[in-house]
């Protein structure tokens, strides 16, 4: 496989538990359990994550109270987007695209 597809698969899962985090996490704040520690959520929006992560955060409105979840999950979005657009239209292409 190519790295473009394996990038592509860890994308997708690393979302996806992103946005599931946020759906437990809101389920167990509910029913006052254990929670998943606001670190671990951050986590993984920092490692590709921040997609999944901001989408769960507003579809179950799971920390939307707390200004570094409604302004931190965006702006990590964001800045990963502005490095995927630097690293495609750099002229030091890793092969990659």
């Amino acid at each position: 496989m190519n790295v473009i597809l394996w990038i592509g698969i860890y994308l997708a899962a690393v979302n996806l538990l992103g946005f599931l985090m946020m759906g437990v996490d809101k389920s167990k704040a509910r029913r006052r359990a254990w929670r998943i520690p606001e670190a671990h959520l951050f986590l993984i929006a920092l490692i590709g994550g921040s997609f999944g992560t901001t989408m769960g955060m507003l579809l179950f409105r799971h920390k939307t109270k707390h200004w570094y979840f409604v302004y931190g999950m965006p702006a990590i979005l964001i800045i990963q987007l502005v490095l995927v657009v630097i690293l495609y239209l750099s002229p030091l292409q890793i092969a990659l695209f």
